[in-house]
Order: structure tokens, then C-alpha cells, then sequence
């Protein structure tokens, strides 16, 4: 299984790379089809976040649906710590469902690929706001600056496959996010199930037929 550890807005020292691949080799027990972990750790250098400045994000990528955690610390070590934690727990909870769905004779779970790529674009810093930019490939991702705001829009296309909302909620829960994205499998329309207080979620549904758009067909 392959790491692959990156810093954004910080160097990682030799020895923090040591220690993560110590630390993930329990991965491989409960994913042994685990082809490789992404680790990113990015400092926050706004002295008033100083308790939780380090923060690590780690996706594990196999074949179908990641499973991703992160965690903030004031060092980060400590926010490895947490975010492993979270990991581990919901590859078992993975692997409990594998397991499950093995025992049914009704066939396996659609999935949808959300797998990060790296970045294929900076923020524009131009004073106008900027031409729309098309993504045409999963993995485009783009950063427009707002004007001349500090407010910076990042964009960024992900592959779909249709899938229940059942299954949506629980590709969110592997995430660990608050909402997630997918086409739905009874209806074909473009949906996000979010959470709602404790352990209600809301599903958004979307009207693909809009009349009088015009998509951008270019990349610039």
C-alpha cells in the first residue's frame, strides 16, 4: 500500500513521514484492498486558530468509495492521532457492511467515485472577475478569486454513479461530511442528502430540465 504524504502552506519533516507510515500500517487489516492512503496536513498561521493550526485529512483510496477523516490539533501529531481514530472507525464500520451486504443474494451496492486529484489550478488574481472556466474531465478543479474580495471560489468536478439514498447517507457517513452529492437511483435527478439535528438527514432534489442555460464548452 502506497502513502503519499503532501503539506499545504508547510513543510513535513522527515521524521513526521516516519512516524505516519508507522501509524497507518494498521490500514492494510481492516482494508487490505487499500491501494494507497492520502495524507495532507496544512498549517493554519492565524495566531488566534493557534489550538488547532495542524490539520491532517486522510483518504484511503481502493476500489469503489473513499473513506476519509481529519482532525485539527495544535500540533500535528496530535491531530494524526485523531484523525486515525476516525479513520479506523469507519473502515469498520466499512468492513461490517462489505460483510453484510455478502450475506444478501440481491447483489452489491452501487458507489460513486469522489477520489481526490491533485489540484489543476490556482486561484486567479486577476482585479475582474474572471470568465467562467468549464471542467470537463472527474478531477478538474479550478480556484477564481472573487473580484478584487479575498473570497476565493473553488470548484471542482466529481464522477456519479446512481445510487439509493440510503446509500448516499452512508457514502457521507464514510466521508465524514455534512452533505453529499449523487444522482438518484429512482428518480435520475441530481440530489444532496445533508444532515439535519441528530440523526435526521433532508434530501435536496434538483430539476435538471432548466431552459435558457447555456453550459461553457471551453476550457481557458
Amino acid at each position: 500500500m502506497e502513502i503519499v504524504v503532501v503539506g499545504r502552506h508547510t513543510e513535513v519533516a522527515d521524521r513526521f513521514r516516519r512516524h505516519v507510515e508507522d501509524k497507518l500500517s494498521k490500514v492494510t487489516q481492516l482494508a487490505p484492498a487499500a491501494r494507497r492512503v492520502d495524507v495532507e496536513v496544512t498549517r493554519e498561521n492565524n495566531p488566534r486558530l493557534s489550538e488547532v493550526r495542524e490539520r491532517v485529512e486522510l483518504t484511503v483510496r481502493a476500489k469503489g468509495p473513499v473513506i476519509r477523516a481529519e482532525a485539527a490539533a495544535d500540533d500535528r501529531f496530535g491531530a494524526l492521532d485523531i484523525a486515525l481514530d476516525k479513520l479506523t472507525e469507519r473502515l469498520r464500520r466499512s468492513r461490517d457492511r462489505r460483510k453484510d451486504h455478502r450475506r444478501r443474494a440481491n447483489g452489491v451496492l452501487p458507489s460513486v467515485d469522489v477520489r481526490p486529484y491533485d489540484e489543476v489550478a490556482a486561484a486567479e488574481t486577476a482585479a475582474e472577475v474572471p470568465a467562467p472556466v468549464a471542467l470537463a474531465e472527474p478531477g478538474d478543479a479550478v480556484e477564481q478569486q472573487l473580484g478584487d474580495s479575498p473570497v476565493v471560489i473553488r470548484r471542482k468536478l466529481h464522477h456519479a454513479e446512481a445510487m439509493t439514498v440510503d446509500d448516499a447517507v452512508y457514502q457521507m457517513e464514510m466521508v465524514g461530511h455534512d452533505f453529499f452529492l449523487f444522482i438518484d437511483k429512482e428518480t435520475a435527478r441530481p440530489s444532496a442528502v445533508y444532515r439535519r439535528r441528530g440523526w435526521t438527514y433532508g434530501v435536496i432534489e434538483l430539476d435538471s430540465t432548466v431552459g435558457g442555460v447555456e453550459p461553457v464548452t471551453e476550457l481557458t
